[in-house]
């Protein structure tokens, strides 16, 4: 007998376990907000000094961090990724089973 409380395991995106109908959109946006969040910190600006960067207010930025993901889509949040240095690469290749696949990779741009 398991000393763990009833659980699920999840399906590695929390979205789709909440039964978000924009399940996929959401982890493609909150993967994109970590990576903007980082690379904010890596250079060591401050939220002003970084939405000024983003061409956005601070309190929208601020927002964006704590998770509020419904005012930006993808392409403004890759376009704030290229703002701070970054190259975005849109990658679309066959998975298998006729099932088309979409990877988005970054690295930073080459200087």
């Amino acid at each position: 007998m398991s000393d763990l409380p009833d659980h699920e395991i999840g399906s590695g995106n929390v979205f789709r376990d909440l039964d978000l109908p924009d399940a996929e959109e959401l982890t493609a946006k909150a993967f994109l907000v970590r990576q903007i969040k980082r690379r904010v910190a890596d250079m060591g600006m401050t939220q002003t000094v970084a939405a000024g960067r983003l061409g956005i207010g601070q309190p929208d930025l601020s927002k964006l961090f704590r998770g509020a993901l419904d005012k930006y889509d993808v392409e403004s949040l890759m376009r704030f990724l290229t703002r701070l240095d970054y190259e975005v690469d849109i990658v679309v290749r066959e998975r298998g089973a006729g099932q088309a696949e979409l990877t988005v990779p970054f690295g930073a741009s080459a200087e």
